[in-house]
C-alpha cells in the first residue's frame, strides 16, 4: 500500500459460527438488538465507512435465508458483495473469505467478528492508517486487570486455585477488525491451513509477518455469552442517544422546470407515463427528480446539479436522472449522513399523478435506499394559470432532510 492516499479496502465479516456458548435462540449474529440483526449493525459500521471499498460476508451453508433476512435494505448496499459459505473452523471460513477476492484482490483487508457490533469509525480507519507501514495492523487493548493463572488439572468438582500471576505488562487484549496487506495475508492462511490457530493476528505471525498493535475501544465487545446481550442492550441504547446528541438536521430544497415538446410518455420520479408530449431537456427531463436530487445537494451544502453535472457536457446527453440522485445520496453516505426523508409535489395539469404514486415513490426509495414511508410525492394544478395552466410544461418542487454529524469546532 502507498504512503499518499487510501488503496482498496476489503472487509471480511465472519459469520459462519453456530454461537452455542450464547444460549438458545440460533446464531447469535442473527438474533435482534432493538429489532434489528446484529449481523447488520456490524455490516453497516463498515459499508458507510469512506475508506472501505468492499464488504462480504461468510455465512454457514445452512443460514442463506437468515442472512438475507438479517441484511434487509443493506442487500441492496453498492458495496456489499454476495456472501460466501464458511468452513469447518473460523480459520477455514476466513481463508475462504480471503480466496473469495482472488480475481480481483483489494491491496487490504480487514477481518471482523460478526458479533462486534459496536465498532466505531475511528477504530476501523487505525487498523487502515497502519496498513500503510506495516504487513498488518489489530485493535487491541491494553491489559489493566491483575492476571492469574490457574492451577492445572483441576477437575470441575474442585475448586480453582491459583498457580501464579502473569505480569501484565506488555499484555494486550485483540479485538477485531484485524488488518493485512492481501496477498501477504492470503499466502499465510494458506500456508497455516490444516491448523488451528487462535486469530488472524496469529496465522500472521507464523508466516513471520509483523504485526502493530493500535488503539481499539472498550465498547467493540464481542458477544459471546448470554448474558453479554444485555450489556450489548445498555451500549446500543447509549450509542443511539450520542448519535442524536451529535448529529443536526438539515432541510434543502429544490425547484425545477421542464417543457413539453413532441413524444409520448413523460418519466417522473423514474416512472415512465404515457402522455401526448414528452418533457424537453438535456438528459431524460425527469423535472421531479431534479428537483429532489437539489435539494438533497441543497441540505449538504453541494451546490446543484449543474455543478455535478454540467449541461454543457454530451456525456449527459439523455443519461437517466437517477444516476443524478444516487450522486446526491452517495456525496451524503460520504459525510456520514443519512436521508430521513424527502417530500415532493409534481405541479401540471396533466399527465394524471395519482395512480402512479406508489410506484415512484417506490422508484426514489430504491435509488435513496431508504424505505418508501420516507418518501412523499404530491401533485397539484395551477389552476389553469402560468405556463403549467396552459400545458407547456410541468414544474416540480422538493424538500429533502438530512441527518449529518455536526463537525467539530463548527460553530451552530
Amino acid at each position: 500500500m502507498t504512503n499518499a492516499t487510501h488503496d482498496a479496502i476489503a472487509v471480511i465479516i465472519v459469520a459462519a459460527g453456530r454461537g452455542v456458548r450464547a444460549g438458545p435462540g440460533g446464531p447469535k449474529q442473527y438474533r435482534q438488538l432493538a429489532g434489528r440483526a446484529i449481523l447488520a449493525y456490524t455490516a453497516q459500521a463498515f459499508l458507510s465507512h469512506k475508506s472501505v471499498s468492499q464488504v462480504r460476508v461468510i455465512i454457514h451453508a445452512d443460514d442463506h435465508d437468515l442472512y438475507a433476512e438479517a441484511m434487509g435494505d443493506l442487500l441492496s448496499h453498492d458495496k456489499l458483495l454476495p456472501p460466501v459459505n464458511g468452513g469447518a473452523e473460523r480459520q477455514d471460513s476466513v481463508r475462504l473469505g480471503i480466496e473469495s477476492f482472488s480475481d480481483a484482490p483489494p491491496d487490504g483487508i480487514l477481518i471482523h467478528d460478526a458479533a462486534r457490533p459496536f465498532i466505531d469509525a475511528q477504530t476501523i480507519e487505525r487498523v487502515i492508517e497502519a496498513l500503510k507501514t506495516s504487513p498488518g495492523a489489530i485493535a487491541a487493548l491494553p491489559v489493566f486487570d491483575t492476571i492469574k493463572k490457574q492451577a492445572s488439572k483441576q477437575t470441575s468438582d474442585q475448586p480453582t486455585e491459583i498457580s501464579e500471576t502473569v505480569p501484565r505488562d506488555g499484555l494486550w487484549r485483540a479485538q477485531t477488525p484485524q488488518g493485512f496487506r492481501y496477498h501477504e495475508i492470503l499466502a499465510a492462511h494458506q500456508k497455516a491451513a490444516g491448523q488451528i490457530l487462535t486469530d488472524d493476528a496469529a496465522v500472521a505471525e507464523a508466516a513471520g509477518l509483523a504485526v502493530q498493535l493500535v488503539a481499539g475501544s472498550p465498547d467493540n465487545m464481542k458477544i459471546t455469552q448470554a448474558e453479554d446481550f444485555g450489556m450489548a442492550q445498555t451500549l446500543l441504547g447509549r450509542n443511539q442517544t450520542m448519535t442524536q446528541t451529535n448529529h443536526e438536521f438539515r432541510t434543502g430544497a429544490g425547484f425545477d422546470v421542464h417543457a413539453f415538446e413532441e413524444g409520448s410518455a413523460v418519466t417522473l420520479c423514474g416512472v415512465d407515463i404515457p402522455h401526448t408530449h414528452k418533457l424537453k431537456g438535456h438528459s431524460d427531463a425527469d423535472v421531479a427528480m431534479h428537483a429532489l436530487t437539489d435539494a438533497i445537494l441543497g441540505a449538504i451544502g453541494e451546490g446543484d446539479i449543474g455543478d455535478h453535472f454540467p449541461p454543457s457536457d454530451p456525456q449527459w446527453k439523455g443519461a437517466p436522472s437517477d444516476i443524478f440522485l444516487d450522486k446526491a445520496r452517495a456525496l451524503t453516505v460520504e459525510r456520514g449522513g443519512a436521508i430521513t426523508h424527502c417530500d415532493i409535489t409534481i405541479i401540471c395539469e396533466a399527465p394524471k399523478i395519482g395512480p402512479h404514486r406508489t410506484a415512484m415513490r417506490e422508484a426514489l426509495a430504491k435509488i435513496l435506499k431508504i424505505d418508501p414511508s420516507r418518501v412523499s410525492v404530491k401533485a397539484t394544478t395551477s389552476e389553469q394559470l402560468g405556463f403549467t395552466g396552459r400545458r407547456e410544461g410541468i414544474a416540480a418542487t422538493a424538500t429533502a432532510t438530512i441527518r449529518l454529524p455536526i463537525i467539530e469546532g463548527a460553530s451552530l
